[in-house]
């Protein structure tokens, strides 16, 4: 028996290919697709039997494709956590990049960025099927043929999720945050029961008796501990030399978590039902964006003036959006939506650049200060 054991773990060994950190992981990723791939198989093809589909809609390949892509994303990004946990794998082969020396992803954490992946497949799918749909009107879909559909797409959910969780890092999550409040943004504006909601202000999607609303809350909180998750893990491997470089390295890292806090909040609390604690939070957002913006500098001299730069035009734009508020130029909508966009944006950067530095020795770091230039052979 233990050589029939040693002769299978040999030939899965050959299969899977070099016995490196990435190969492991690119075949392990494959295997998790295929065997997503059987059981959307298995699962569908009774449930399609003896019926014409329709590609989207109640019923539809479309809604079933979505509701087991979210289930299939949210299993395989488990299985990817798992597949790089220190006790699982030799850590100097791991590429975990939330392992932080004295600290590590809390469950919450790994809940939300979860589920972020699964409304992400859900949604994504939904958009897809609803895309085929238009393109072959009124075609019906065969059960065969639907159950195979439904496999690859679960094969190809499971396949990406697994990758994403393997190789976990701040860059990598901010751009998965991108993306969840892309699609969980316009979801809310598709759902909308009112459909001139955009003449009010965004948070008119969060209202009680707007049909949208547990998506767009739902979003908001989730993006939320998102937020306070990256920045923890973001400014970790800023350089931290000296007393003063720590506490502006805390305080950064402070502004972004009380960033998420309340975005978090807003999603919480409804603007119909708590209107002056939504606005409150809302508005000390951006507060709280502008001070750590333009106190960056001051709070960490490493980061390159062209960031710094970049940080106060937005700063500069969401005033003068303010102002055409104000006098009643841009409805509150408009506002609200550029600004969100120009905050998230700013944040993705701030996370490469800080990257950046923290690859760098601290001897090439002070050169770059010393120079003005860039630092050679940091990462992009």
């Amino acid at each position: 028996m233990n050589a029939l054991a040693k002769r299978v773990v040999q030939v899965l060994r050959q299969v899977r290919g070099p016995d490196t950190a990435d190969a492991v992981f690119e075949a392990t990723a494959l295997i998790v697709g295929a065997g997503f791939v059987v059981i959307g198989f298995l699962v569908a093809l009774p449930v399609f039997w003896g019926h014409d589909l329709a590609i989207s809609g109640s019923g539809s390949i479309g809604v079933f494709a979505a509701f087991g892509g979210a289930i299939t994303a949210a299993i395989a990004f488990a299985l990817g956590r798992i597949a790089v946990r220190p006790d699982q794998v030799d850590p100097a082969a791991v590429r975990d990049g939330f392992t932080v020396p004295g600290d590590r992803l809390r469950w919450y954490d790994l809940a939300a960025i979860a589920f972020a992946h699964a409304a992400i497949a859900y949604l994504g799918w939904l958009g897809v099927a609803e895309l085929l749909e238009r393109s072959f009107t009124d075609a019906p879909v065969f059960a065969f043929p639907g159950a195979v559909l439904v496999a690859v797409a679960f094969a190809l959910t499971g396949y990406v999720s697994f990758l994403s969780a393997v190789a976990l890092t701040p860059m990598v999550l901010s751009l998965v945050l991108a993306v969840f409040l892309v699609v969980g943004a316009f979801a809310s504006m598709l759902a909308s029961s009112d459909v001139h909601w955009w003449r009010d202000n965004l948070s008119a999607l969060g209202m009680s008796s707007n049909s949208s609303s547990v998506a767009f809350n739902a979003t908001l909180i989730i993006a939320g501990i998102m937020v306070t998750t990256i920045a923890r893990y973001a400014t970790a491997g800023l350089p931290a030399d000296d007393p003063a470089d720590r506490r502006g390295r805390i305080l950064v890292r402070g502004g972004l978590i009380l960033l998420g806090i309340f975005l978090a909040c807003v999603g919480l609390f409804p603007v119909d039902e708590f209107f002056l604690l939504h606005n409150t939070v809302a508005t000390g957002m951006t507060v709280v964006f502008g001070v750590v913006v333009v106190g960056l500098p001051w709070l960490l001299p490493s980061i390159p003036k062209v960031f710094v730069g970049f940080g106060w035009a937005f700063v500069l734009v969401i005033i003068l959006l303010a102002a055409f508020f104000a006098v009643g130029y841009y409805n509150l909508t408009a506002v609200e939506l550029i600004a969100a966009v120009l905050i998230f944006s700013w944040i993705i950067v701030f996370l490469r650049t800080a990257g950046s530095i923290g690859t760098a020795p601290p001897a090439r770091i002070d050169e770059v200060e010393r120079t003005g230039g860039t630092v050679p052979g940091a990462a992009a």
